[in-house]
This record gives structure tokens, C-alpha cells and sequence, in this order.
């Protein structure tokens, strides 16, 4: 609507422009041929550069004949006496036009040269909106919104020769039917319709269709849309392959874990399977047993029953906190209990180590649930115990402290073990990762603190450690207060 009443206004203001110069170079300073030839030259380079060639020319035509009634002779007539006027005439006619020429040449190059400039720019922030993704099924319901926000174009679709889907940039079809991105995809070669400004390109690598593109309402070149359609396709292909890389590691890093899963629980479980089984094999041997061999035997079976049990009963566990499938019973409670709870479950292990228990009396109590709770503290303890040399201190400490964000209490087991060096501190808490020094030495999963920082993380608090080789280590875990 701007140009068009621009256009308009070109047609009065050439003939002004002829008014004035007419007038000045007439009745006030009484111009030559000459000058005034080249005044209006300049007035139509003017017009030209302003309002176009059309107006250009309507100018230069005004001008001639202003030029021909006001200063050639004979003055105020149109008729031209000296045949020399008639070249100077025509010459000026064909200067003004063939200037006017040029300059639209141009300003037609440099609104050329302008419009190529703002479609880079527009590729190359479309570009860095299609790396926003690495999940294709995500890009591909995205890429449409961002072709008509980047190129103002009133809608756009895409279609896949892998999916049966269209992925469009709304709910209206406006005239990119699926059919007809098909048609594409099949022909590799791209389809224009002026009637409905629609364009349908194929989206390719290298030599291969792997799809079309189809946009409406655009005045996008031909160039650019080809360009839009190398990208979407490169990026698609980009989020498939890290699709395809992410699945393959995962698969890799799951035979990784199910290899090291069934290492841990064999080396383990043998272990009391093979106490079992002498027990057992002993009992039904030819041989008399005292009443009380019998029972040692018998106690033997128990307690490695029940380690069995209990090496499945974490495996088990593990399971259901990675696949978020344990329920939790959230209340207020003290802290007391859950600790006397582990230390009586533990008091066998616990025979040859001095426990220095220190809880305030007025501790507040904490937002938690205290059967998760206490196999946290089972965990922590029963590792303090296995580490720590018979005759050393196990000290259970426990604070409230309140932090920037919000209230916490911090419960804390030490040990005098041999410590944990600073590489292995981040790794220990890792499933099935046990310490480089003691994975002979000392039997275990390596899933234990695995699964308290699980069931300590589901209730918004930390699991951390503080060791110093030599020194021992302490574990500590937050937990909101209630």
C-alpha cells in the first residue's frame, strides 16, 4: 500500500520539478540551453533514484518539451527553427532517458543485493535454530514454525520418505496437500504454482531425496528455498544420527552394566551359596555330628541365607529406584529412632567398634521416610564397620543448619577406614563401583551407596563424603526438616 501511493506521488512531483527548474532557470536567473539541459538531467537522475524509471521517463518527457517552448529558439513556440536545436533536442531526450535507465539498473541491483543480504541472514539464524534439537520426531514438529517465523511465509510443511506423517507449521492444509509433497519426494525435482505462491522443493543429500518441503504466500528465490531445504535436510540427518549414536551407546553401556551386574552378583553370591552347600553337604554325610556342630552348621546356613537374600533383596531395590517405582512415606520424624533402629540391626557387626553417637536432644525432626532412612544409615554404618579396623570409633553425628534456600538437617557417619582418595571420591557412589584397594580384600556389590543416594536424592536432600587417606572417611546425607 506504501509503494503504490509512493508510485503515485513520483508522477506530481516530476512535474513540479520541471515547474521549478522551468521557472527558476526561466524568470529569475535566466539559464542557458545549456545549464538548464543539465538541470534537468539532474532532476531526472533525481526522480529515478527516488521513484523509478516510470517517472523517469514521464519527466524527461516534460522536460523536452519544456526545454523545447522556453529555451530554444524560437522562445515560447514548439516549433524548432536551427536543425542544430533538433539534435540537442533529441540528444537531451535520450541522455535523460538512458540516465534514468541506469539508475534503475541500479537501485533495481542494490534492492537486489539488500534482499540477498537479509535471506543470508535470515539462513543463518535458521541454521542455529535447527542445532536448538538433537531429537528428530522433535525438530521435524519444529522446523515448520520455523520456517514461517524466519522467512514470513504464511505456512510451510514437511514430509519424510522414512515417516508417514506431514509435519505442518499449523492446522491448515492451505493448499500443501500431501499428495503433492509426495509427488515431489518420488520426482526429486522441485514444483512452483504462481496462482497460489506455492513452492514445493525436495529435500536432499548430496544425490538422495529423503523428503520435499512446501511453502505458501512466499517470495523466497528459488536459490533460498533450495538452501532452506539442503538445511533441513542436513539436520534431520544430523538428529537422526545422534539418535542412532545415542541408542547404540546406551545399548553398549547396557551390556557393559549387565556384564559387570553379573561379575558383581557371582562373585557374591558364591560366596554364601558355597557355605551353604558345604553345611549342607556336611549334615548329610556319613558321619555323626555333635548337637553342637549341628547347630554351627546349621547357624552357617542361616546367616548365609540371609546375606543371600539380602545381596537379591538389593539387587531387587536398585531396579525399582532406577525405574522410579518405589513408594515412599513422607512424614515428620526424629531422627533418634531411625539411627537405634540401624545400630540394633547391626549390633553383631557392630561388636568390635565403639559407637560415639551424638544427637542433640532438641533436634528438630525431618521430613522423611524413616524405614528409607534407616537402610541409608545400615548402608553407611555397615561400610564403616567393614572398612574401619576392629578397635576403632564409629561416630554418628547429627545437626539442623539453615541455608540460603531453606532448612536441612545433616546426619553424619565417620569411620577410621583408609580413606578414599580424591579420584575415586566422585565414582564411589556409582552402581557397582567399589574401591581399587579393596575389592579383594572386602566383599560387597557396590551397590549399597549407590542405593542411599538414590532414596536420599527422592527426598530432596545430598549424599556427599569428606575422606583424607590414612584418616578415614565420613558420609554424610541432608534431608528437608519438617
Amino acid at each position: 500500500m506504501k509503494s503504490t501511493a509512493r508510485s503515485l506521488a513520483g508522477y506530481p512531483v516530476a512535474a513540479l520539478t520541471v515547474a521549478v527548474i522551468t521557472f527558476v532557470g526561466y524568470r529569475w536567473l535566466h539559464f542557458n540551453a545549456t545549464t538548464v539541459a543539465l538541470a534537468f538531467l539532474l532532476g531526472v537522475l533525481g526522480i529515478s533514484a527516488f521513484y523509478g524509471l516510470r517517472r523517469a521517463i514521464f519527466m524527461s518527457l516534460l522536460a523536452t518539451l519544456a526545454f523545447n517552448y522556453y529555451f530554444l529558439p524560437p522562445i515560447r513556440t514548439l516549433t524548432i527553427a536551427d536543425p542544430q536545436n533538433w539534435i540537442a533536442l533529441f540528444a537531451f531526450l535520450v541522455t535523460a532517458v538512458t540516465a534514468s535507465e541506469l539508475s534503475a539498473r541500479a537501485r533495481r541491483g542494490q534492492r537486489t543485493a539488500v534482499e540477498r543480504s537479509q535471506e543470508l541472514e535470515r539462513l543463518y539464524s535458521f541454521s542455529q535454530l535447527l542445532l536448538s534439537s538433537d531429537n528428530a520426531a522433535e525438530l521435524l514438529n519444529l522446523i515448520p514454525r520455523y520456517i514461517v517465523e524466519s522467512f514470513d511465509v504464511r505456512s510451510a510443511a514437511i514430509a519424510l520418505s522414512s515417516r508417514a506423517d506431514v509435519y505442518r507449521s499449523g492446522p491448515d492444509i492451505d493448499g500443501l496437500g500431501s499428495q503433492d509433497l509426495q509427488l515431489v519426494t518420488l520426482r526429486g525435482e522441485p514444483r512452483f504454482e504462481t496462482t497460489g505462491q506455492l513452492a514445493f522443493m525436495p529435500l536432499r543429500i548430496g544425490m538422495r531425496v529423503v523428503g520435499s518441503m512446501g511453502v505458501s504466500a512466499s517470495r523466497l528465490s528459488r536459490q533460498t528455498l533450495e538452501a532452506i531445504g539442503s538445511l533441513v535436510a542436513i539436520a534431520f540427518e544430523r538428529a537422526s544420527a545422534f539418535e542412532k549414536l545415542s541408542r547404540a551407546e546406551a545399548a553398549r553401556e547396557s551390556e557393559q552394566l549387565r556384564s559387570i551386574l553379573l561379575d558383581s552378583v557371582t562373585h557374591e553370591f558364591r560366596t554364601p551359596l558355597t557355605a551353604i552347600k558345604a553345611s549342607v553337604t556336611s549334615l548329610l554325610g556319613a558321619g555323626k555330628h555333635s548337637a553342637e556342630e549341628e547347630h554351627e552348621l546349621l547357624t552357617i546356613i542361616n546367616e548365609e541365607s540371609d546375606r543371600l537374600n539380602r545381596l537379591i533383596g538389593e539387587a531387587a531395590e536398585m531396579a525399582q529406584l532406577d525405574a522410579n517405582k518405589v513408594e515412599f512415606r513422607f512424614q515428620s520424624a526424629p531422627i533418634r529412632p531411625a539411627i537405634d533402629e540401624a545400630l540394633d540391626e547391626l549390633k553383631q557387626l557392630l561388636v568390635q567398634h565403639p559407637m560415639d553417637v551424638r544427637i542433640p536432644a532438641d533436634l528438630p525432626p525431618a521430613h522423611m521416610d524413616s524405614a528409607h532412612i534407616k537402610e541409608v544409615l545400615v548402608h553407611l554404618l555397615e561400610n564403616a564397620a567393614k572398612y574401619s579396623p576392629a578397635g576403632a570409633p564409629i561416630r554418628i553425628t547429627a545437626e539442623a543448619k539453615d541455608t540460603n534456600k531453606n532448612s536441612i538437617l545433616t546426619v553424619s557417619v565417620a569411620d577410621r577406614g583408609p580413606g578414599i582418595d580424591d579420584f575415586e571420591q566422585s565414582l564411589v557412589f556409582e552402581k557397582f563401583y567399589r574401591g581399587r584397594n579393596q575389592r579383594v580384600q572386602i566383599s560387597g556389590t557396590g551397590m549399597g551407596l549407590a542405593i542411599c543416594k538414590a532414596i536420599v536424592e527422592a527426598h530432596g536432600g545430598k549424599l556427599g563424603l569428606t575422606s583424607q587417606l590414612g584418616h578415614g572417611s565420613v558420609f554424610y546425607f541432608s534431608l528437608p526438616l519438617g
